[in-house]
């Protein structure tokens, strides 16, 4: 008998590529209400076909680390491959007002975020009440001047139990885990954390840490950092989520990746994320630009630390105070591995990426006008005097291009892995929904890409950040094109919030 089935679409002749199973062949899917209904030879109709002959489709990438949280950072992370966008090491408050605002603003990409642990700290500590008007970003910016020791200060007994209390709150509204980027507060005592990791492990949330310090020489060295959250693990069974292993590190990698595997063989809970470049990105702000013997203690000058909007390289301490003062919550990039020119520091790069089980996360950074303000507009292309690190273009294209088409380090299923069953695994204790994503599986959400292994690259770079990856000829959210024939639908706005259950 025909097939009289009928699908709302179907990708026909691509190398479907699933992750968990190893499923690797040429192969059609049909998809109805934003499900994959069918996976082989497909002879059915459907509304809307889709040739994917010569490409390679695969699970949409799940970014757990994205700060850019607006539509244009959304269209050029599409390009990238992102099919879910999710602001977890940072955070946000409220919660409730946060997720509601996205939706009225609709959305290209599924999003969520964690709870705010620092947000929280400055409230409590420095009285800056959360803004739900003001982008994370801006809010990181807020109180650069330490206002009630919020950063450098060891809270009271007083204070950790309201810090705890609006944290608790903010998992009761649905956040995903606890932002705890410990880095621009590294005032925060042992007994703090702790608690915060108490109340992680307690409602079965992952927390996603910015260790304290980043460091080459003691004390208080990057290997220090992870033997506390190689600690908190042990003593508190919280799952300790390590976000940007390869900026933390710095050049004390090879150390700290042995740490971190030995405590992982152990049977605690840490998990590990990193980006392929040797560049990080964050506000001027930041405390430890400012800390004494930052160029002892890193190994970089300060003319590794430049200012996006305006590629200003700093020359001493004295510019980068004077730089927070005219806008703290200026986004700058920092030069930490000569990833081009250096060999060695290659090497260093590729121990972080590399990781075994290791997500890819970006960092991604939201995109900034060039008066350092974050761009909110909804123009496409985007307007080429916006600017942003590079990663929030093509983080994910950049991995698959260098390290499994280009150097073959890594095969090409274990890196779709690391793009995406990887990130989805450290989420699903906490938000079932990712159970269904991450996967070209039938009864799974179909977030699906289709990419040319050929042509796939970042093309981003320092001085054209506006340039969208190359690669992606289809992309899928929730079954709806937002990508098709490798041209963009600015009108789409298909994203879903993903959100811990109320229940949990």
């Amino acid at each position: 008998m025909p097939d009289t089935t009928t699908f709302d679409t179907i990708i026909r002749a691509g190398r479907v590529i699933d992750p968990e199973t190893g499923f690797d062949e040429v192969a059609d899917i049909g998809i109805s209400n934003g499900t994959i209904s069918a996976i082989g030879a497909l002879a059915a109709a459907a509304g809307t076909e889709i040739d994917a002959t010569g490409k390679v489709v695969c699970p949409g990438f799940i970014d757990l680390h994205a700060h850019g949280q607006t539509i244009a950072a959304d269209w050029m992370q599409a390009f990238d491959g992102v099919t879910t966008s999710l602001e977890l090491e940072v955070g946000v408050l409220p919660v409730a007002d946060w997720y509601e605002r996205q939706a009225a603003r609709g959305r290209a990409l599924h999003y969520g975020a964690a709870v705010s642990w620092v947000f929280a700290r400055k409230a409590v500590m420095a009285g800056i009440r959360p803004d739900p008007a003001l982008h994370p970003m801006e809010m990181m910016g807020q109180g650069a001047a330490d206002e009630g020791g919020w950063s450098s200060g060891t809270a009271t007994h007083d204070q950790v139990e309201r810090i705890c209390a609006v944290v608790a709150d903010g998992l009761a509204a649905g956040g995903i885990g606890i932002g705890i980027p410990n880095g621009y507060a590294p005032g925060a005592g042992v007994k703090e954390m702790s608690r915060i990791c108490d109340i992680a492990a307690r409602t079965g949330v992952p927390t996603f840490t910015h260790i304290p310090w980043m460091s080459n020489v003691d004390p208080q060295s990057s290997e220090e950092s992870y033997l506390r959250i190689i600690g908190y693990a042990a003593a508190t069974g919280a799952h300790m989520h390590i976000c940007h292993l390869n900026s933390t590190s710095l050049q004390d990698i090879a150390r700290c990746r042995d740490l971190l595997l030995k405590a992982q063989a152990m049977g605690l809970a840490i998990t590990v994320e990193a980006y392929p470049y040797g560049t990080g990105s964050t506000v001027v702000s930041a405390a430890f630009f400012v800390e004494p013997g930052f160029v002892q203690r890193t190994g970089t000058g300060y003319d590794s630390i430049e200012l996006i909007h305006n590629r200003h390289q700093m020359t001493g301490p004295g510019d980068v105070i004077a730089a927070r003062e005219e806008d703290p919550g200026s986004l700058v990039a920092w030069h930490f591995l000569d990833v081009e020119d250096n060999p060695a520091h290659r090497d260093l790069l590729d121990l972080s990426v590399l990781f075994p089980g290791g997500a890819i996360a970006s960092d991604a950074m939201p995109w900034v006008a060039p008066d350092g303000s974050i761009f909110r507009g909804a123009q496409w292309p985007l307007p080429a005097d916006l600017s942003a690190h590079p990663r929030s273009a093509g983080t994910f294209t950049r991995f698959l291009s260098q390290y499994s088409f280009q150097r073959r380090e890594i095969g090409l299923r274990e890196a779709l892995a690391k793009c995406t069953t990887i990130p989805a695994g450290i989420l699903e204790g906490c938000l079932p929904a990712m159970r269904r994503k991450a996967r070209v599986q039938v009864g799974c959400d179909a977030d699906i890409i289709a990419f040319d292994p050929d042509d796939i690259a970042d093309r981003a770079t320092f001085s054209d950040m506006t340039a969208p990856a190359r690669g992606v000829e289809t992309m899928l959210v929730g079954g709806t094109p937002v990508i098709r024939s490798g041209r963009l639908d600015p009108q789409a706005r298909p994203g879903r919030a993903l959100r811990r259950p109320a229940e949990a």
